[in-house]
């Protein structure tokens, strides 16, 4: 019978690979899962800071005269508005979940 805790180095980070009273197959699902949470939530702000920063090229254009029309200006704001708001709702949902969490009796 393997020792309590079994580790194997994958991906250049420390997993184990069999946990006593615990399914390996398990424990690598939860992992996955919050890491598949995590990235999408990252590739949000990524996003997010895409829209914000081709809105602000957007306005500079059209402070400098090199833009044709206003209504990419309009279009980019409201991008950038729509993410951003997106990624606070997603955040407060997050921070909502941590403190129920935080807040759980043992």
């Amino acid at each position: 019978m393997p020792g309590p805790n079994i580790l194997e180095l994958r991906n250049n980070s420390i997993t184990p690979t069999h946990q006593v009273g615990t399914g390996t197959h398990r424990t690598e699902e939860k992992r996955d899962m919050f890491g598949a949470i995590f990235g999408a939530a990252l590739n949000n702000v990524n996003t997010t800071n895409k829209y914000l920063s081709d809105a602000e090229n957007e306005e500079i254009k059209l402070a400098m005269g090199q833009a044709n029309s206003t209504h990419d200006l309009a279009i980019a704001l409201q991008k950038a508005s729509t993410a951003l708001q997106y990624t606070v709702t997603v955040k407060n949902a997050f921070m909502e979940a941590y403190r129920t969490l935080i807040n759980m009796q043992i």
